[in-house]
């Protein structure tokens, strides 16, 4: 992997967030000296899910009263069907997310964090991957969807799972170098 020291890379999540899709960018990006934060709702901590039970947290960096897209190179969105579900009602989350797109800055999501893409309005015309279940949702907000582990178009960085990770992973190092 590239190095990215220098490199500010956002993770935006919330409780329920899948437990691998945030913690393995966070590790991997880190390790390759990336300047990673974990961006949320609320300050404190936030607490994972691990396919089917809740599991450990994960200290808040920094929440959202506390940034712009402006501090940071890459935004990553890790899904959990909790997570992200929760986020898309959240005004500031979903304006972080549209400001990122619009900047023209890579925004990667993966499984059920590509709902934030739809909610963003961002995903008319673009080609993208999601979580199997959220691929109606997809195509109804306009995105091309594919069935692929990693799909880049433009900015956006989308992948389907959390056995995708290692492409996801690369894609955002590729990103952010």
């Amino acid at each position: 992997m590239k190095d990215l020291s220098g490199r500010k890379i956002a993770i935006l999540a919330t409780d329920g967030f899948e437990q691998s899709e945030l913690t393995m960018p966070f590790e991997k990006l880190a390790a390759a000296n990336g300047d990673v934060h974990v961006i949320s709702i609320q300050p404190g901590s936030i607490r994972g899910w691990n396919k089917d039970h809740w599991d450990k947290s994960v200290p808040v960096d920094r929440t959202l009263d506390d940034v712009r897209p402006d501090d940071y190179e890459v935004l990553v969105l890790p899904g959990g069907q909790i997570n992200p579900d929760v986020l898309r009602t959240n005004e500031a989350a979903v304006a972080f997310v549209r400001d990122f797109v619009a900047a023209g800055k890579p925004v990667a999501a993966i499984c059920h964090g590509p709902w934030m893409l739809v909610e963003a309005g961002v995903v008319k015309g673009r080609k993208l991957t999601s979580y199997h279940s959220i691929r109606t949702d997809m195509k109804n907000a306009g995105a091309n969807w594919t069935d692929q582990e990693v799909v880049v178009d433009g900015n956006l960085i989308t992948s389907r799972n959390p056995d995708d990770l290692p492409a996801f992973i690369e894609k955002i190092a590729e990103a952010a170098a």
